[in-house]
């Protein structure tokens, strides 16, 4: 049987007879949700040609999908991405929720002034989408928040599958957000088409990787890079550290590696040049970890580039995002400037506070 043939369970036994992971008896009620949309979906995909045709004019009842949630750490993008990664389909999407509706709302802009645009938009999805996958489904946005209904109807009728993480039970989701009787429309949506799940269990394998070794390093030396490739390998997944570019507002910012929820950049790319708060509000609603190398001592020369961190430490403590780092300097000794002294006494402490086990423990604010 190939690898993409495989049932998630399948493939999750595998990886354990292969030793790349452990086996986790809590994890397999998720497994069992997880093979029983592979196969409809698969089964479905075979169809013969007088099924497609009908369907094609037919709107298709979506498989019921999944909502799957729980504390930090339980591995729930990591059985969704196992699922994701083996399902046979060429019609499937994976993204972060995050930057799903940031998509929406810029495809509602091009569709301006014209009737539905929803609707237009679900429709286009609908030839090359069956399966939709989501991670970190969590509403703060009012915005959002009105969308959401609206967007789920729409796809749920265009026969899109759902599958999503998140840490927040879907009763609670958008709990005491301005507005929320027209958020619960979506509420009903998601608990028709998903089966909501409990991700069971009390092993934290995002902290039990986030702990192994510091999160801050200094001084800066010879090996920092090496460490910091290393601690990509052990949070990232196995996902090759590739250079290439994350695109914010059509703005390229170089990165040293991406993965799905984990993103590398050198000092310079992210702090140095033309940077700014809203590109630190991105990363940080998209990313649960970023690493960051070289960062340098400031003084009365590099001013600029000290605010810029400011910035970026605000942004990402704010998030609750993982910072693993190297530096020139402990994180009390990096600046002796004048213009920011106290606002880098704030940065100061919360970098320190980003090293403790209570703040690596807190769920990703998405």
């Amino acid at each position: 049987m190939s690898d993409t043939a495989m049932t998630p369970t399948q493939r999750y036994a595998d990886g354990v007879a292969r030793g790349e992971w452990q086996d986790d008896p809590a994890q397999h009620a998720a497994l069992v949700e997880l093979d029983r949309i592979h196969i409809a979906l698969v089964d479905s995909a075979q169809d013969g040609w007088l099924d497609r045709l009908s369907a094609f004019w037919k709107r298709p009842e979506p498989v019921k999908g999944l909502y799957f949630w729980g504390g930090v750490g339980r591995g729930k993008t990591f059985l969704v991405d196992l699922f994701y990664d083996g399902l046979p389909i060429e019609q499937k999407y994976r993204t972060h929720f995050h930057r799903f509706m940031r998509g929406i709302h810029e495809r509602l802009r091009e569709h301006q002034g014209q009737s539905d645009p929803l609707a237009k938009i679900a429709q286009e999805w609908r030839s090359r989408l069956r399966v939709l996958v989501l991670d970190e489904f969590f509403v703060t946005d009012i915005g959002d928040a009105m969308l959401l209904a609206r967007l789920l109807e729409r796809l749920f009728a265009e026969g899109v599958t759902l599958v999503t993480t998140s840490n927040t039970a879907v009763e609670n989701l958008y709990l005491n957000g301005l507005q929320r009787d027209s958020f619960m429309p979506a509420i009903g949506l998601l608990q028709t088409y998903c089966v909501e799940l409990y991700a069971e269990g009390t092993e934290d394998y995002r902290m039990r990787a986030l702990t192994r070794s510091p999160v801050y390093r200094s001084p800066r030396d010879a090996g920092s890079d090496a460490w910091l490739a290393g601690r990509w390998a052990e949070l990232s997944g196995g996902t090759a550290a590739k250079p290439g570019n994350i695109e914010i507002e059509a703005r390229k910012i170089p990165v040293r590696g991406r993965g799905k929820s984990i993103v590398w950049f050198d000092f310079t790319a992210l702090c140095e040049g033309p940077r700014g708060p809203s590109d630190y509000i991105e990363i940080a609603h998209e990313f649960n970890t970023v690493l960051l190398g070289d960062i340098p001592h400031f003084d009365t020369l590099n001013e600029d580039a000290a605010r810029r961190f400011v910035n970026l430490i605000d942004e990402l403590y704010d998030r609750h995002v993982n910072l693993v780092c190297t530096a020139s300097d402990s994180s009390v000794a990096l600046y002796s400037g004048v213009r920011l002294q106290g606002a880098f006494e704030r940065t100061a402490s919360r970098l320190i506070e980003m090293q403790s086990a209570e703040y690596l423990g807190t769920a990703h604010r998405a």
